[in-house]
C-alpha cells in the first residue's frame, strides 16, 4: 500500500497553514491556527455561510480567516463548495502527518428542539455520511442542499471520515447550526494534541491514510 507523504510535524511546531484556491468560478484564501482561541474573520459573500464558519471557529477554538469571491450572480454553489475544500485543505496541512493528535472526536449537540450527532475520524481517509432531513429548500437566500456539498468538500480535503446526523428537529436553522457546532466540538477533540502520545502518529501502521484498517 502506498500513502501520501505528508510533512512531518515536530512537537512544538506551530500548527498553522495558509491556502489559496483560485478557479474560474472562485478566488478563496484561508488561514488557520489549530491551537488558537476561536478568533474568526470570515467573508464569503454569503451571510449564512459566514455565520456557520464563525460557529465552526468559535466552538473548535481553531482561529480561522476566510476571504472568498465567487460567481454569486449565478448561485451560491461554487463558493460554498470551494470554501469547504479550502478550509478543509488548510486544516489538513496544519495537521501535517497528524502526529500526536487524538484522531477521533464526537459531539452530541442540542439546540432547542433539535439534537444532532457528529462523529469523525481524522484518518486521512475521506468519507461523508450525511443525514440531515431539511424540510425547507432555503434558509434565507441559501439552498439547504448546499450544506451537504460543503461538508462533502470539507471531509474530502481535510481527510476526515465524517458522520453527521440530525436525530430530530423541526427548525431548519437549528438543524444546520447544530451540525456546525457539532463538527466544531468533534474537530476540537480530534485535532488536539494528546500529551501522552504527542510524538506518535495515532495508527498501528505509523501512517494515516489509505484503505486498510489502522
Amino acid at each position: 500500500m502506498s500513502v501520501e507523504k505528508l510533512p512531518t510535524r515536530d512537537a512544538g511546531d506551530p500548527r498553522v497553514a495558509e491556502v489559496a484556491r483560485t478557479t474560474k468560478e472562485t478566488d478563496i484564501s484561508v488561514e488557520v491556527n489549530l491551537d488558537g482561541t476561536g478568533v474568526y474573520d470570515v467573508d464569503t459573500g454569503i451571510g449564512f455561510l459566514d455565520h456557520m464558519l464563525e460557529q465552526l471557529s468559535r466552538h473548535s477554538l481553531i482561529d480561522l480567516k476566510v476571504r472568498a469571491k465567487g460567481d454569486l450572480h449565478i448561485d451560491f454553489h461554487h463558493t460554498t463548495e470551494d470554501s469547504g475544500y479550502a478550509v478543509g485543505e488548510a486544516i489538513s496541512l496544519a495537521m501535517g502527518d497528524r502526529r500526536g493528535i487524538r484522531r477521533y472526536g464526537d459531539a452530541l449537540i442540542p439546540m432547542d428542539e433539535t439534537l444532532t450527532r457528529v462523529a469523525l475520524d481524522a484518518s486521512n481517509r475521506p468519507f461523508l455520511v450525511w443525514w440531515v432531513p431539511f424540510t425547507r429548500p432555503k434558509l434565507g437566500d441559501m439552498d439547504t442542499e448546499l450544506f451537504q456539498e460543503w461538508y462533502r468538500a470539507f471531509a474530502q480535503s481535510a481527510g476526515l471520515t465524517l458522520h453527521v446526523e440530525t436525530l430530530y428537529g423541526e427548525n431548519n436553522h437549528h438543524m444546520i447550526e447544530s451540525c456546525y457546532k457539532g463538527l466544531a466540538r468533534a474537530l476540537r477533540v480530534a485535532v488536539e494534541i494528546d500529551p501522552r502520545r504527542r510524538d506518535d502518529v495515532p495508527s498501528t501502521k505509523g501512517v494515516l491514510g489509505g484503505s486498510m484498517s489502522e
